[in-house]
């Protein structure tokens, strides 16, 4: 469920402008994206665990209004990173 050091390191470099870019708005859509991810996988075996399932709703709450921020703020920024996540079809 939650993320290793590696795997955010990784993301970081991925989608950030360099390794210690963690407060862009890429690359908290990026972790968040991955931390949902896992949480829907948990939530497939285990239906009836109602504080995970809060835990997913609020994350994918925060992703959605950061990607509203940043549709608002730069359209370029957020098309290239809806399409590299793949969030949108």
């Amino acid at each position: 469920m939650a993320l290793t050091k590696e795997q955010k390191t990784e993301i970081v470099k991925k989608y950030g402008k360099d390794a210690n870019d963690t407060g862009s708005c890429e690359v908290q859509i990026a972790i968040l994206t991955e931390e949902i991810k896992g949480l829907t996988e948990h939530l497939k075996e285990h239906k009836h665990d109602y504080h995970s399932r809060r835990g997913l709703l609020m994350k994918v709450g925060k992703r959605k209004s950061l990607l509203s921020y940043l549709a608002k703020k730069d359209v370029n920024r957020y098309r290239e990173i809806v399409k590299a996540l793949n969030l949108r079809k």
